[in-house]
């Protein structure tokens, strides 16, 4: 199993959730989640965020840190956000349960 941290108040997730335009907003680098305007336990209440956030993990995991962020950013710039095709497979991970049977968080909190 791959040990997940959940990083709460996180500036990273903050620039993102107002480059979404939204109140809350959840961003994986590596193998940590850093989430902004929703507490740990609301994230992880949430199933279907979860699942999406933890295939970014996966992805980090099979492409490696820097070409990860490289080919997320390009494929981002030339395709836009909601259809970089990173985001199109965390999106069809929502709705995949057996996902989080593959992490566990740093404090042994139960995945959804």
């Amino acid at each position: 199993m791959t040990k997940v941290s959940i990083k709460e108040n996180s500036w990273i997730a903050r620039i993102a959730s107002k480059k979404l335009g939204g109140t809350g907003a959840a961003i994986v680098i590596g193998k940590t989640i850093h989430v902004w305007g929703v507490s740990r336990k609301k994230f992880l209440g949430n199933k279907r965020w979860v699942r999406h956030e933890l295939k970014h993990v996966a992805q980090f995991e099979q492409h490696g840190l820097l070409p990860f962020i490289a080919k997320y950013l390009w494929h981002s710039l030339f395709h836009g956000y909601h259809n970089c095709c990173y985001e199109k497979e965390a999106r069809e991970a929502e709705n995949d349960e057996m996902i989080a049977a593959k992490y566990v968080f740093t404090d042994d909190e139960a995945l959804v």
